[in-house]
């Protein structure tokens, strides 16, 4: 009995350390669509919101997670976007279209 509960404290504790690193790279990833698409990346608001198992390109199982995050394109909007991380690599994002800010010259 006390080696399950070992083995369940260690497979708990490597979840738990493997979720911190993917939750890091979601918001490097988060942050850097935001630079490329000129939106803010808000309060860093990177959010895990599914996990389950999927196939890399060499067929073999990890982990693939769902991040939620809020960008603002003007500073007083909030989108919600979406990425998927399979281990550490980002294989889809979205981010709703939205209106970018015109910058006007007044004519004299």
């Amino acid at each position: 009995m006390e080696m399950y509960l070992l083995i369940l404290a260690l497979v708990a504790a490597w979840y738990w350390i493997d979720s911190i690193g993917s939750r890091e790279q979601a918001i490097a990833c988060g942050q850097e669509l935001a630079e490329r698409t000129n939106l803010q990346l808000l309060d860093e608001s990177v959010s895990c919101r599914k996990v389950w198992f999927a196939r890399n390109s060499r067929g073999r199982l990890q982990l693939q997670r769902t991040y939620q995050f809020e960008v603002s394109a003007h500073g007083s909007d909030r989108m919600v976007c979406e990425l998927v991380l399979l281990g550490r690599h980002m294989t889809q994002w979205h981010i709703p279209p939205y209106l970018q800010a015109v910058s006007s010259n007044p004519l004299y």
